[in-house]
């Protein structure tokens, strides 16, 4: 049965969240200095472009939530399916900037985005929304996720570009794993289905232990926990490699059953 203390919905967990993010962002922010322009894992991005990528989505958030608090409403950027792109264009304009100037402006929205998060009650924790620039209006527990996986996941696309001996941190994984299929319910292009609807079934390990049922049709992704094994096909995850799978870093688990069903579900989504 998965641990409560891994439920990052709920507002009890948030300290412990806020500690794994704390424990990423330093970690990139000593990376990003010792190795400014190294490559990573993450397409063409250099380190600093990585960093350049932090500050855009975290004073993102700074002024979402700032807009959200004063009664308005921030404007999108683009649709999901643009993300990639827009996120990789506003990332290459900081390359103007040097280093210092860069890890400095990143620290100090870091810091304040952590004592916005800090502060946020049970009841903000689920019950405001703030509006994202590619996903529309989110409750906003899930930005410190989002903070989560740019750390987290970044931070494993720099040591896997500099070739470091390394692996995602175990706190990390058992967070993020449930938001994957998240992830996958946002970025499951069903055009690519065919004209026959897929289950499939998600066995991942970890803290956060977890049996998932997956259902796409014509009408989207809808997932869900429970039992498995009347499915065709079954995934088995340790909870890091589900994590690069879903961001598409990997191409990991073992499916049990139906090969043909699980190849029709690792060709469903797009990237972001």
């Amino acid at each position: 049965m998965a641990d409560a203390k891994w439920d990052a919905t709920n507002h009890a967990s948030k300290d412990d969240l806020l500690a794994v993010v704390r424990h990423e962002a330093e970690s990139v922010f000593e990376l990003a200095d010792k190795h400014w322009t190294g490559p990573t894992r993450s397409g063409h991005w250099e380190v600093r472009d990585i960093v350049g990528h932090l500050i855009d989505v975290t004073e993102g958030y700074l002024d979402r939530f700032a807009t959200t608090r004063e009664g308005g409403t921030a404007d999108p950027i683009a649709p999901l399916t643009d993300m990639a792109k827009f996120a990789d264009e506003r990332a290459l304009e900081y390359r103007t900037l040097n280093k210092n100037v860069m890890l400095t402006r990143l620290k100090d929205a870091y810091e304040q985005a952590n004592k916005m998060f800090a502060e946020l009650n049970a009841q903000d924790w689920t019950g405001m929304q703030v509006m994202h620039g590619y996903m529309g209006p989110l409750p906003t527990f899930i930005y410190p996720i989002f903070q989560l996986m740019d750390y987290g996941v970044h931070g494993w696309d720099i040591r896997e570009g500099l070739g470091m001996a390394h692996s995602m941190h175990p706190d990390v994984a058992d967070f993020l794993h449930p938001f994957m299929f998240v992830l996958w319910m946002s970025t499951c292009d069903v055009s690519r289905l065919g004209d026959e609807p897929l289950d499939a079934g998600f066995r991942v390990g970890g803290r956060n232990a977890t049996d998932w049922r997956v259902h796409v049709d014509s009408e989207g992704y809808r997932y869900e926990q429970g039992d498995v094994a009347d499915l065709p096909v079954v995934f088995e995850f340790d909870p890091a490699s589900l994590v690069l799978t879903a961001f598409g870093r990997v191409s990991a688990g073992t499916a049990y059953g139906d090969q043909e069903a699980a190849t029709r579900y690792r060709k469903l989504f797009f990237s972001i």
